[in-house]
């Protein structure tokens, strides 16, 4: 056995006392607490509870303008799907205009009838275009099943000259609102 003394650095903790083994250490009261009075103890409480007043009331501004933002967007959000058609009907009454005078001009010669579709249908394309709609219109291009709907088949030497798998016939022109097709153009494909 070696006869070596222990030595503690300061502040480190020293081995139990076995006669005060059974209680627990008291934590160290700092000087100013210990020379509070009551009077200066309530004036604290008092500074604290004036700071979570002001924090609630904060709080409380603060979830009635996040309510109001969120009211607000709901109420964009309904007036952008009830009105967002306005510009393209805007576009659109010009054309409901020229069909009406159209109507009303009972003694019009065919030529004058057909100038007056000829400029009405030319507003009602200046409206499509506003509104970004498009036509689809095929003809000759590669049948696109996302853009097309095949309604029949010709045999490639029936096709005149069309290569297979290509579209020989519009049936129907097709529309798109921006990227997104609204209706396909029903097509006659050419079979490979």
């Amino acid at each position: 056995m070696s006869n070596i003394e222990s030595t503690t650095a300061p502040g480190a903790a020293q081995p139990a006392d076995p006669a005060t083994a059974g209680e627990l250490p008291q934590p160290e009261q700092p000087a100013a607490l210990e020379a509070a009075t009551v009077v200066d103890v309530e004036a604290e409480l008092q500074a604290a509870l004036a700071k979570a007043s002001e924090n609630y009331e904060l709080y409380l501004r603060a979830m009635a303008e996040a309510e109001n933002i969120r009211r607000r967007a709901q109420e964009d959000v309904a007036k952008a799907h009830k009105y967002g058609i306005e510009s393209f009907a805007e576009a659109l009454v010009p054309v409901a205009d020229s069909l009406e005078k159209a109507l009303e001009a009972a003694n019009a010669s065919p030529e004058a009838m057909r100038e007056g579709i000829e400029l009405t249908l030319k507003q009602l394309r200046a409206a499509f275009e506003k509104g970004k709609l498009s036509e689809i219109n095929p003809v000759g291009q590669k049948f696109d099943p996302h853009l097309h709907q095949a309604i029949s088949m010709v045999p490639a030497g029936q096709a005149g000259g069309v290569p297979p798998n290509h579209v020989v016939a519009v049936l129907q022109k097709g529309w798109k609102i921006a990227d997104r097709v609204l209706r396909p153009a029903l097509v006659t494909v050419a079979a490979p």
